[in-house]
C-alpha cells in the first residue's frame, strides 16, 4: 500500500473499531475523536517532513496491519519466563496484544497505596482517570501517537498517592502474540505521580511467536511537586517488527524525572520523547541505548522543554551499530526566554563497526535566555585499535577483545538504571545484541 492507501485502511479499521464500541465516558471518547481527525488530515508520515527526513516508514505503511485480536494460541506462563528479568519478582502487569491479562500478572499489594488499574475496566465502570490523561501528547505533529488514542481499548494507568512510595519496582510487560492476520497493537500507559511520590516503573516490550507485526506505543508521565518517577522503556522485540513509541512527560515544581529508553531489536524503530519543565526546580535525566546490526534502523528524537527558571537537565544517549544498520540521534533542547538559571547538558556518542553501518546526529540548543549554563556534542567512531592489539597480545581472542570494549562503552547507561538486577540481566542481553552486530559486519567480509 502507499501512504495514501495507509490512511484509508487506517480509517476505515476505525470507523469498524467505532462501531462495535459500548458508549464510553468523556474522558476517552473525547480524546479518541481528535486524535482520529488529526490523524485523518496528515496521514503517516514521510521523509519529506524535518522530523522524518532519515527515517522512511513505507515499509510499515505496506502492509496492511489488522487490530490485533486474541493471540492464535494462548500465552502461557512458560512464555513469559522466557523472557523473564531478576525484577520479574516484583509486582509484574501483563497485557497481551494489548490487553490486561490478570491470569499471567503478578499483582502484589503495592506500598505507599500505589495502584495499577486497566484503562478498560475504567471505561466499562465509567469511571475517570486523571484529568491529564490524553492531553500531554499532541495528536497533530504525531501521527503514530494518534493512531494509539484513536484505538485505544485498553491500557495501564499508575496511580502515586500523594507522599506514597511504591517502593519495588513496577513491572508493566507488554506481550505481542502472533494472530491470523499481521498484527498491530496499540500499548497505551498513563502515569500519574501526586506531590511527593515515588516510584520506579519498567515498561517492557516482548514479542511471543515469529509473526510480523507492528508495536505503536504512548506513555504518558505526570510528576507533580517534589514527585520522584524513574523509568525505564525496554524494547526486546524482534528484528523483524516495527516499533514506535512516544513519550511524553509533565514535570511540576522540584520534581524528579528519570527516563531510560533501550532499544534492542526491531526492524524499524522509532522513539520519542519529549519532558516539559513546567515549574522551577524541576530536573530530568533522559539516557538512551541502542544496538543494531542487520538492516536495522533505530531513529531517537528527544525534546526538552525549559519552560521556566530554575531547572536542570541532562541527556545521553549511546548507540552500537554494525552491519548495514542505520542510526538516527536527534535532540532538541529548548530554553524560553524567561528560563534563565537553566543548566542543560546533551551528549550522543556512537560506535560503529565496520564500513556500511552509519549514523545520523544532531544535537540542537535553541536558546532564548542569556544566564544560562548548556552544552552539547556528539561523536562518532570505530573501537580504539590499540586498545583491541593491547587485549590481544594479553591472550585475548579478537572476538572477546571487542565484547570487552564494547560492553565497557554501553555500561554507562546500564549501571544508571534505576534496577540495579534488571542492568545487570540487560548485561547478557547486550552482548548478544553485539554479536549480532560483529557478525553482520563478519559475513560481508
Amino acid at each position: 500500500m502507499t501512504r495514501d492507501e495507509a490512511r484509508e485502511h487506517y480509517l476505515a479499521r476505525h470507523r469498524a473499531f467505532e462501531d462495535g464500541l459500548a458508549p464510553e465516558p468523556a474522558w476517552m471518547a473525547e480524546p479518541r475523536a481528535r486524535a482520529i481527525a488529526a490523524f485523518a488530515a496528515a496521514g503517516l508520515p514521510h521523509p519529506k517532513l524535518e522530523e522524518w527526513r532519515y527515517t522512511n516508514v513505507a515499509p510499515i505503511a505496506k502492509i496492511p496491519f489488522e487490530l490485533a485480536s486474541a493471540p492464535s494460541r494462548p500465552v502461557g506462563r512458560d512464555d513469559l519466563e522466557s523472557h523473564a528479568f531478576p525484577v520479574f519478582a516484583c509486582s509484574v502487569f501483563v497485557f497481551v496484544n494489548g490487553r490486561f491479562a490478570p491470569e499471567l500478572s503478578t499483582q502484589s499489594a503495592l506500598p505507599g497505596g500505589a495502584q495499577v488499574l486497566s484503562l478498560a475496566d475504567l471505561r466499562a465502570k465509567g469511571s475517570g482517570p486523571p484529568a491529564a490523561f490524553a492531553t500531554l501528547v499532541d495528536p497533530k505533529p504525531h501521527p503514530f501517537a494518534a493512531l494509539n488514542t484513536a484505538f485505544c481499548e485498553d491500557g495501564a494507568l499508575i496511580l502515586l498517592p500523594r507522599g506514597g512510595d511504591a517502593g519495588q519496582p513496577i513491572h508493566l510487560v507488554f506481550v505481542s502474540a502472533p494472530t491470523a492476520a499481521p498484527s498491530v497493537v496499540y500499548p497505551r500507559v498513563f502515569v500519574h505521580a501526586e506531590e511527593g511520590s515515588r516510584a520506579c516503573l519498567i515498561q517492557d516490550h516482548v514479542t511471543v511467536g515469529n509473526a510480523p507485526g507492528f508495536t505503536n506505543s504512548v506513555t504518558e508521565i505526570h510528576t507533580g511537586a517534589d514527585a520522584r518517577v524513574d523509568f525505564v522503556l525496554l524494547q526486546r522485540e524482534p528484528d523483524h517488527r516495527f516499533h514506535v513509541s512516544n513519550l511524553v512527560a509533565r514535570q511540576e515544581r522540584s520534581s524528579r524525572l528519570s527516563c531510560h529508553t533501550l532499544s534492542l531489536g526491531g526492524a524499524i524503530v522509532r522513539n520519542d520523547a519529549a519532558v516539559l519543565l513546567a515549574d522551577e526546580g524541576a530536573e530530568c535525566r533522559l539516557d538512551g541505548l541502542f544496538v543494531g546490526g542487520g538492516g536495522q534502523l533505530i531513529d531517537n528524537h528527544t525534546l526538552v522543554d525549559h519552560a521556566v527558571p530554575h531547572c536542570q537537565s541532562d541527556e545521553r544517549y549511546k548507540g552500537i551499530l554494525g552491519g548495514e544498520a542505520r542510526g538516527v540521534f536527534r535532540g532538541r533542547v529548548v530554553v524560553r526566554p524567561d528560563a534563565q538559571k537553566t543548566r542543560a547538558t546533551q551528549t550522543n556518542q556512537n560506535l560503529l563497526f565496520g564500513a556500511r553501518a552509519e549514523v545520523d546526529t544532531k544535537p540542537q540548543l535553541e536558546i532564548y535566555a542569556d544566564d544560562v549554563k548548556c552544552s552539547h556534542g556528539s561523536t562518532i567512531g570505530q573501537l580504539d585499535e590499540e586498545a583491541l592489539f593491547f587485549l590481544r597480545s594479553r591472550g585475548i581472542d579478537d572476538a572477546s577483545a571487542r565484547d570487552l570494549l564494547t560492553r565497557a562503552f554501553g555500561s554507562e547507561i546500564l549501571e544508571a538504571l534505576p534496577a540495579p538486577a534488571l542492568g545487570q540481566a540487560l548485561d547478557e542481553l547486550l552482548l548478544a545484541r553485539l554479536r549480532h552486530a560483529h557478525e553482520a559486519v563478519e559475513t560481508r567480509r
